[in-house]
């Protein structure tokens, strides 16, 4: 009976098929067999014509292959497209349902529980996305194609006919953020993907259409929100930048399909690499949000360190050259590509050899720990496409996505120094060294912030010039951007180089036109002039040769020494069972304290700290708060009948710490002679509120005005009245110091004060101070400890966080006291298992600091009650 209704069924299906078919009109099916007949003449007639004028049918063949790559490229490249389309769409299948995939499958929110998902902002990003859509057609079509239509004759009848974002929004997989190295900025890491983007442009002119329909692009975006300032809108800047290259796919249309023919598709690769340019680290992409911001310093800001990357050797690489389909074994001929970011090295290749030895040599200037990542490819030289041979993380490392090989690393952290008392020492060392290119590693970094320029030449005809910057040291050469039609740019770039030998280079500064044939003046900056001033720093104007009589430039140039003190040891070679053999390259992030940061052994352990550049450059506001007159009377009785008094008091609230004066009973013209001191940071947009009231039992009366704190560090000593906003009558007396930063005794005892105020607030003598880094061989009950430090200070207190379980923690973190006499008083550092069981303590009288140089204690320290070994690393 089943098979029967089956029969029945296909019968009828047969039959409704048969009779639908004569439905189709006799036009269209006409116009269906034309198209097929159409196509086979089509794929014919390429056959017909070579034989028609006699060509060989090697050139129909190698115009097959290259079809048949064109169209495999382009089956692929959407496959890829669609594939990633589909599991973003069902994200939650494949992180649940399928929780035995190998965990390089899921997303690193999952991998990692500091990373977190946000929905809710995805959510918001689709509801918006239309919008957004709108916005980006707005733009291409009103202001970016009459732009390239100006820009060419060939391209005036240029137009966008099509764009569409899509209906998939771009989407953040996953945020992790660290709050934990910087307190005056959120640094946060965005996991992007994006996709599903149709956009089409067509040329009449020439009957030429293109376009693209979809991009994948994903990659890890960072976000720093940074300085955090106390007033709206709390974030100083927004900067963003791709740690490492993201990854891109674009699926082109109409002309453009040719792109996707192999040999050619490195448009992608060129795309990719004009982004970097301007996203990928050390690139930055910042938008100000406040004014009289330093832009150029969150821009290009000072470096963390120089990592020295060693490229020793290699073993067991995979036989790539085989012969005769593998039947027999060949060799290969290894090289490795190195990438830091957009810096990138590649290696000699050695001729046949599985066990290649490179002993190469590369210097790469970080910018960012957390965060920036090594990552090493290794290749076999071949004459048409290089064979890919396996890629590591950060000596000895197993290459991954092949069945074997190993490659032997050495890197080296170096710390930046700013004084060049060890200079010839390093130059001696590096002596002993040799690079990929024969000469001494660099002994020094060298940053130059290009601001602005003055008064540049014009150019024939009276014209403003559009200059730009050539800046040489040796022979590295680069260049800013062009500021166009102005004779006084603003450049605001920084640009970084290597120095070998600070005594024997010099900085040359050539400011040309656009066309870079007319030159509008050059400048020559002897390095040995940075070497005598204080911290190796130039912040000034410098006046051009061959320019205009009124033609200079402002210049900021800053030396660092190159120091090893942290040198990293090459760690054991893997074992078998730590191969990691598999899909996907796993990169490591370049770490001051070594590769995976696993703490050294004492011999190699760092003899200074490598505190934040911020560290110590804070400032005291001394606020005293002297008298009041002319207040209006708050304390009326009978509705106003009998006039009363006032019983005033005033709250400053400055950088989160409110301070209150005592209150004065019945006088609208108090005295207070009270005294305040607050320790900030010189971020633009803070402001100082004062707060007057008049004391009631049920509630004060407010009287008030706000004060900027620019204003004050501008002048760094004002002594005036104010008058009181939104009242009758009343103004208040104050005297407002800034005092900035000294490091020498007798400046510092020029602000002890002899006063004595109503509330016995004596004038502090200095601020203290006190990085705690680390601490090495504390001891441990059976498990290690959390360790956490406490730092006292005559009666002020401040903790640490507590590290995890650990012998030799790490902390990182700063602290300040205001001090009134350093000669007498005591610090005391006391280490305890999560605040109880103690680990150890310090006790340094601070007379120990003023007799350091430059008023600077940093060293490791012992503990007492401790083992022999238990130290502690601090600056004070």
């Amino acid at each position: 009976m089943p098979a029967a209704a089956a029969e029945s069924g296909m019968s009828g299906g047969t039959a409704a098929a048969a009779s639908a078919s004569p439905s189709k009109p006799p036009a269209e099916r006409a116009v269906s067999v034309l198209w097929s007949f159409g196509k086979c003449l089509g794929a014919l007639l390429p056959v017909y014509l070579a034989g028609y004028y006699g060509f060989s049918i090697s050139v129909v063949l190698f115009g097959l292959m290259i079809y048949m790559g064109w169209k495999h490229s382009r089956v692929e490249k959407v496959m890829r497209l669609k594939s990633a389309m589909y599991l973003l769409e069902n994200e939650r299948e494949f992180t649940t349902e399928k929780v035995f995939r190998a965990k390089r499958d899921l997303p690193p929110w999952v991998n990692f529980p500091d990373v977190e998902k946000v929905e809710w902002l995805n959510k918001i990003l689709q509801q918006a996305w239309p919008f957004v859509g709108q916005y980006l057609e707005k733009l291409l079509v009103e202001t970016i194609a009459p732009a390239i239509r100006a820009s060419s004759i060939h391209l005036q009848t240029l137009s966008f006919t099509k764009v569409n974002t899509g209906d998939k929004a771009v989407k953040v997989v996953g945020v992790k953020a660290h709050t934990e190295h910087d307190k005056r900025q959120v640094m946060l890491d965005l996991y992007l993907y994006a996709g599903d983007v149709e956009i089409n442009v067509e040329i009449k002119k020439y009957f030429c259409k293109a376009g693209v329909k979809g991009i994948q692009l994903h990659g890890k975006l960072r976000v720093i929100l940074e300085p955090l300032i106390g007033d709206v809108p709390l974030v100083g800047a927004i900067t963003m930048f791709f740690i490492r290259r993201p990854k891109l796919d674009i699926n082109w249309t109409g002309l453009t399909n040719l792109l996707d023919i192999p040999g050619l598709a490195m448009s992608d690769t060129m795309i990719m690499d004009a982004i970097a340019s301007h996203l990928v680290l050390p690139n930055r992409l910042t938008v100000p949000l406040v004014a009289d911001l330093h832009v150029a310093q969150l821009r290009s800001p000072l470096p963390r360190g120089v990592v020295r990357i060693h490229l020793l050797e290699a073993e067991d690489l995979t036989a790539k050259d085989t012969v005769i389909k593998g039947l027999i074994d060949g060799k290969s001929d290894p090289y490795a590509v190195l990438r830091v970011g957009t810096q990138i090295f590649t290696s000699h290749h050695v001729d046949s050899n599985l066990n290649p030895q490179w002993r190469e040599m590369y210097e790469v200037i970080v910018h960012e720990v957390p965060g920036q990542e090594l990552e090493v490819e290794v290749f076999d030289k071949d004459p048409d496409q290089d064979d890919f041979l396996g890629c590591i993380s950060l000596s000895w490392f197993n290459l991954r996505d092949v069945p074997s090989g190993s490659v032997h690393l050495r890197l080296e952290w170096l710390s930046l120094l700013s004084s060049a008392d060890r200079l010839s020492e390093v130059i001696q060392k590096n002596q002993n060294l040799t690079s990929k290119t024969a000469e001494p590693p660099s002994a020094a970094i060298l940053a130059v912030y290009l601001d602005q320029a003055h008064e540049l030449p014009m150019r024939k005809g009276n014209k403003d010039p559009s200059p730009l910057v050539q800046i040489s040291i040796q022979d590295s050469t680069k260049e800013t951007k062009t500021c166009y039609g102005t004779n006084s740019p603003v450049w605001e770039d920084a640009f970084t180089f290597f120095i070998q030998d600070p005594r024997k280079q010099d900085i040359n500064i050539q400011v040309k036109d656009d066309d870079r044939a007319l030159s509008l003046g050059n400048l020559t900056i002897p390095l040995t002039r940075l070497l005598g001033t204080p911290e190796l720093t130039m912040d000034q104007w410098f006046h051009l040769e061959n320019s205009g009589l009124a033609s200079r430039i402002y210049v900021k140039v800053v030396l660092w020494l190159s120091d090893d003190t942290t040198p990293t040891t090459p760690s054991p070679r893997p074992s078998a069972s730590g191969s990691g053999m598999g899909h996907g390259g796993i990169t490591s992030e370049l770490n001051p304290l070594g590769p995976g940061g696993l703490a050294k052994p004492p011999s190699t352990r760092p003899q200074h700290t490598t505190p934040d550049p911020e560290f110590a450059t804070e400032g005291v506001l001394r606020i005293h708060l002297v008298e009041a007159q002319n207040l209006i009377a708050k304390d009326n009785f009978m509705g106003g009948m009998v006039k009363g008094k006032s019983d005033p008091y005033v709250k400053i609230r400055v950088a989160g710490i409110t301070f209150r004066s005592h209150t004065i009973k019945e006088n609208l013209n108090p005295v207070w002679n009270e005294l305040y001191e607050v320790i900030l940071t010189q971020l633009p947009g803070q402001e100082i509120q004062f707060e007057l009231f008049d004391k009631d039992i049920d509630q004060d009366d407010f009287l008030g005005f706000k004060l900027s704190l620019r204003d004050i560090i501008g002048a760094q000593f004002i002594d005036t009245w104010y008058t009181l906003n939104d009242v009758k009558s009343g103004r208040v007396h104050l005297v407002l110091e800034w005092l900035p930063r000294v490091s020498d005794l007798p400046r510092l005892e020029q602000y002890q004060s002899q006063h004595s105020y109503q509330n016995k607030v004596v004038p502090s003598t200095a601020v203290l101070f006190v990085y705690v880094e680390r601490a090495h061989g504390l001891p441990k009950s059976g498990k290690e400890p959390k360790a956490g430090a406490e730092i006292l200070l005559k009666g002020v207190s401040h903790k640490t966080k507590i590290c995890e379980r650990s012998t030799s923690p790490r902390w990182d973190e700063a602290f300040h006291f205001l001090v009134r006499d350093p000669r007498e008083e005591t610090l005391t550092v006391k280490l305890s298992h999560s605040w109880g069981q103690a680990l150890g303590s310090l006790t340094l009288p601070l007379r120990e600091v003023l007799a350091e140089q430059g008023l600077v204690l940093d060293r490791w320290l012992s503990l007492d009650g401790a083992l022999p070994e238990s130290q502690i690393l601090l600056r004070v």
